[in-house]
């Protein structure tokens, strides 16, 4: 931070330069802690470790297993400094491909929904009772018009008023009754 700047302000240009992650210069590995961990390897010899790394998707839908944004972990909760960007995911070994896939589980948590118990408008809001891979549960929509999204490939998102986020793999293998309750939406 330059001493013109306050607390509050951002500074553009002391941020490390993100670099294309591979197996040749990026290991990573889990933390006696449990975190994700990374030891990166300079074009010059020299190796820094990052006891903590954060990795966001930049195509979460599209592509969830390419470009990949490692990240050190904000001080504020922010997403943090950009280290590196890993091309696909599938250029790293079957164990490093675990662990990685493992975190962006956590991270992109998208129950599938089976079922469709019940839709009900009441005043304005859409009441939903479901069953999905993380059992049955009761969502709110506020506009399923806006927040029910069918993507190229035929899945289905729905995005509830607290932002949490569910996928219909195949709304045609629904049964009949849930697939009444969802099709005026598709």
């Amino acid at each position: 931070m330059t001493p013109e700047m306050n607390d509050t302000e951002i500074d553009l240009f002391h941020h490390r330069k993100s670099v294309p992650l591979t197996p040749a210069n990026a290991t990573f590995f889990r933390s006696k802690g449990g975190l994700v961990s990374m030891t990166l390897r300079g074009e010059d010899g020299t190796t820094e470790t990052f006891e903590r790394v954060v990795i966001i998707r930049a195509f979460p839908i599209t592509n969830p297993d390419d470009f990949l944004s490692v990240r050190e972990p904000g001080r504020d909760g922010s997403r943090g400094d950009e280290i590196g960007l890993i091309e696909t995911v599938t250029l790293f070994d079957p164990e490093t491909v675990a662990l990685l896939n493992e975190e962006l589980d956590r991270r992109y948590f998208i129950p599938e929904i089976s079922r469709i118990y019940s839709m009900k408008e009441k005043y304005g809001y859409h009441y939903t009772e479901a069953q999905t891979s993380a059992g049955r549960i009761q969502f709110v929509l506020n506009n399923p018009s806006n927040n029910i999204r069918t993507l190229e490939d035929g899945r289905v998102l729905i995005t509830d008023t607290d932002g949490n986020c569910f996928c219909l793999p195949d709304p045609s293998k629904l049964d009949k009754q849930s697939y009444r309750l969802i099709e005026i939406y598709l």
